[in-house]
């Protein structure tokens, strides 16, 4: 399909979503007229706010889209915006607007009722609150808990770093290798960051743990290389005895951008491998790495990408990336997505200990509270977040450290994970 056309198709699609918004604005406003009418005289402000808010919102949409190349996917800070906007306002109102359907059909029930039986149609507007008004108030305030969730996901949980302790208790794993403490970090979407200062206090906090190992599980940019350029210096700090050892995600090969130049794309891989040896990080690209500590050896294995979900990029070679590992007391697999584990790992390379893994972010939206966990990633990943195991192996799917599309967290909170190898 030719440029044109997909930008023509890109307009439709996006007037077509503009129709539906606006639609669900005007159900809603009955809504909102009940309860101004019951504010007194602050009621004309209520409306006028109301439309003042959404009016705006669809000029914020449309000039996006207008200007050439404003918006081009997921991975375009506008876009996150833009739908971050669209996440504080209208998921809250969908609760709104149930109550507003029910108390519809309530009436209309009653109005059918009224009509068959050739009753009178009972009023309640002789209460001190009439139903309505009631059934909207109480909606405005449920609607708000979302609300306020997803504002301070947006305002302050995206950067709200969590350290996870984990005791990686291994079969078979030798003395001196008790105690080794390992941290991983994943998913650092640097071209999405809007506090650099939030982002250098997370790295912080992996610092001050003083990891013998360090692991980075890919997706180190949104699309394009010079989106880690200006936090270089940042990730730079990081350091460990033995290494830091990193991969690439499915974001990493720039497959997401439509408008590379010829040659471009390439060049911006040329960068990111470039700006992983800047900051001091061994790139594993479909190999591994001896690590011998006191009489013993680890093998840290790193694969390119490789998915079983979704069409994502494999690029993985696990097959070249493990041979000549037989050396190893214990095989540490980085590998970016979770889903490579049930598909290669367990099937078919049953030495290999521990794989550290990330990309599903824990869909940066669930809860992780009072015994529950639950995210709407799980419908889609059997193992999106946490330790999980299979007989001897085990993997692990850190929550991320950065965020992508919804500029925010919600009740999974960015993580830096902290291993110590125990033995089992």
């Amino acid at each position: 399909m030719s440029a044109p056309a997909v930008l023509v198709t890109f307009l439709i699609r996006t007037l077509i979503i503009l129709v539906i918004l606006i639609l669900l604005d005007i159900y809603a406003y009955q809504g909102i007229k009940v309860i101004a009418g019951s504010a007194g005289r602050f009621k004309n402000g209520i409306k006028v706010g109301y439309w003042i808010i959404h009016i705006l919102y669809y000029l914020f949409i449309l000039y996006s889209v207008l200007l050439p190349g404003q918006v081009t996917g997921p991975n375009n800070r506008l876009f996150t915006t833009i739908f971050g906007l669209f996440v504080l306002l209208y998921i809250p109102k969908i609760i709104f607007i149930v109550f507003l359907f029910g108390e519809d059909i309530y009436r209309l029930i009653r109005y059918s009722v009224s009509k068959l039986f050739n009753s009178p149609n009972v009023s309640d507007s002789g209460q001190k609150i009439s139903r309505s008004v009631f059934l909207s108030k109480t909606a405005l305030v449920l609607a708000g808990i979302p609300f306020a969730a997803v504002a301070y996901g947006i305002l302050k949980g995206k950067y709200n770093y969590q350290l996870t302790k984990v005791k990686l208790r291994i079969p078979g794993l030798p003395n001196n290798l008790s105690g080794i403490r390992i941290a991983q970090i994943s998913d650092i979407h640097s071209g999405s960051f809007d506090d650099s200062e939030a982002v250098a206090n997370g790295v912080e906090m992996l610092i001050q743990e003083k990891p013998d190992l360090v692991f980075f599980t890919g997706d180190l940019v949104n699309t394009r290389s010079e989106e880690i350029e200006p936090y270089i210096p940042v990730f730079k700090r990081i350091q460990a005895k033995y290494g830091v050892f990193s991969i690439l995600g499915n974001h990493d090969y720039g497959d997401y951008e439509f408008n590379w130049k010829p040659g471009e794309k390439a060049l911006n891989m040329e960068k990111l491998k470039k700006a992983h040896a800047d900051m001091g990080w061994d790139l594993l690209l479909n190999e591994h790495r001896k690590i011998e500590i006191g009489t013993s050896k680890i093998a840290i294995i790193g694969v390119e990408n490789w998915g079983a979900k979704a069409n994502f990029p494999k690029y993985g070679k696990l097959d070249i990336a493990v041979s000549g590992t037989d050396y190893a007391d214990v095989k540490l697999l980085l590998s970016h997505d979770p889903s490579h584990w049930e598909a290669q790992v367990l099937t078919g390379y049953p030495d290999i200990d521990v794989t550290f893994s990330g990309h599903t972010h824990g869909f940066q939206f669930g809860v992780e509270a009072l015994g529950i966990k639950w995210s709407p990633v799980q419908y889609v990943y059997k193992q999106w977040a946490g330790l999980y195991s299979r007989e001897k192996q085990q993997l692990y799917v850190n929550r991320g450290f950065g965020f992508i599309g919804f500029p925010g967290r919600v009740g999974i909170m960015p993580e830096i994970t902290l291993f110590e190898l125990q033995p089992a």
